[in-house]
């Protein structure tokens, strides 16, 4: 199979016949074979009805419907589980990413061996300042932190190799920084392409103010668990072992200064009546707590079984 079109969706009962259309308009008309995977994720409305009907009508449309609502870390996770073409396209179901801007994003993954292509969205109809101005400022951070030079970490159009999906793990809100995981991952070769944004035509954006706390959040997490989730004492006993030797060496400080004095009959307080004995102590004790978070952390280190578990009601395949 060529292509795998991956599509999140939340209630948009709306747009989506009038997607699968056009998608399956742009397959037919370059020939590709192909199947368009819709996750359900936990919708209210007669989205899943309306999957129902247009598997009927296009065996390449199946559908995966969630319980209740996981977020879209997790519906790409599925999907990208499922998927079986050699390119992996996502694209979310509200109608603003064009379908027409497959073929080029096959063609960069099969012909120039992208590992991954991100979208772009050079011109934007968003709102400035609820998105447009927010998506730049941590699109910025993550370039700096990651030193992978695209513009939109978190355009929903990307393409991906079959084998990269495969090898890499999305949970949580990760999906804004999948072309990070991937990076980690070991696959190198990923570029952007300009992609035309689209007015919202139905329903209203699924996405709230809370986007603007878990984005920095999120982008924390990935660098750190990228760096040091295999290796976790690195980071807390190193941390650790410093604050620690600080510590000793502040309380030894103190203790050889009260043996040179009472050698030398000269009057000094008692070690116990300075605030840096306390803080010396204070400094140990977090040290401490620091090699023993990183040693347990260490026995933790593999993920856990449950982490990517995810309720799925009903499934058209």
């Amino acid at each position: 199979m060529d292509i795998s079109v991956v599509i999140p969706l939340l209630n948009e009962e709306e747009s989506l016949p009038e997607l699968t259309g056009w998608i399956k308009k742009v397959m037919d008309k370059n020939r590709f074979s192909y199947e368009i995977i819709l996750i359900d994720d936990g919708s209210s409305d007669q989205s899943w009805e309306v999957i129902e009907r247009l598997h009927h009508e296009n065996p390449d449309v199946k559908g995966i419907k969630f319980r209740r609502n996981y977020g879209k870390s997790a519906a790409l996770h599925i999907g990208f589980r499922e998927a079986q073409g050699n390119v992996v396209i996502t694209m979310d179901a509200d109608l603003q990413d064009s379908p027409e801007e497959i073929p080029e994003l096959y063609r960069m993954i099969a012909e120039e061996k992208y590992d991954l292509v991100s979208g772009w969205k050079k011109k934007r109809y968003d709102p400035a300042l609820s998105k447009n101005i927010p998506s730049k400022f941590y699109n910025w951070i993550a370039r700096r932190t990651s030193g992978i030079k695209i513009h939109d970490f978190n355009c929903g159009l990307k393409a991906y190799r079959k084998q990269l999906v495969k090898s890499i793990e999305v949970y949580g809100e990760m999906h804004r920084y999948i072309p990070i995981i991937a990076k980690w991952a070991g696959f190198k070769k990923i570029g952007e392409k300009v992609v035309i944004h689209q007015e919202r035509k139905y329903g209203i954006t699924k996405f709230g103010f809370e986007r603007f706390i878990r984005g920095p959040l999120d982008l924390l997490s990935v660098i750190f668990i990228a760096k040091f989730s295999k290796r976790p004492m690195h980071f807390f006993g190193l941390m650790g072992t410093l604050v620690f030797i600080i510590g000793f060496c502040s309380a030894t400080w103190l203790g050889v200064s009260k043996l040179i004095a009472v050698a030398h009959e000269i009057p000094a307080p008692k070690v116990v009546e300075s605030p840096y004995f306390f803080l010396s102590l204070t400094a140990m004790i977090i040290g401490t707590q620091l090699f023993m978070a990183g040693f347990l952390a260490e026995l933790f280190s593999r993920n856990s079984a449950e982490r990517n578990k995810y309720l799925v009601d009903k499934k058209i395949s």
